[in-house]
C-alpha cells in the first residue's frame, strides 16, 4: 500500500480506516490525515496498545486493503 496514495486520497480511504478502527473519532481521523505514523500513534492511543501492535494491525490493515488506487484520483 503506497500511503502517498492514501494520503491523496484520504477522504475517500478514512471509511475504511474507521470501518476497521471504529473507537477512532472523525476528528482523530482528520488529525491522521492519511500518515502512517499518525495513525498508528492514534490507534496506540486510543486502544492502549503498544507500538508494535499497532504496528501489526496496520499491516494487516494493508493487506485486506490491496485494492487501493494506485494512483492519485482527480
Amino acid at each position: 500500500m503506497n500511503w502517498d496514495i492514501v494520503e491523496g486520497n484520504w477522504k475517500q480511504f478514512k471509511g475504511k480506516v474507521k470501518e476497521q478502527w471504529g473507537d477512532l473519532t472523525d476528528d482523530h481521523l482528520d488529525v491522521i490525515a492519511g500518515k502512517r505514523d499518525k495513525l498508528a500513534g492514534q490507534i496506540q492511543e486510543s486502544y492502549g496498545i503498544t507500538k508494535d501492535e499497532a504496528e501489526l494491525q496496520i499491516t494487516k490493515f494493508e493487506s485486506l486493503n490491496k485494492d487501493v488506487p494506485s494512483k492519485r484520483l482527480p
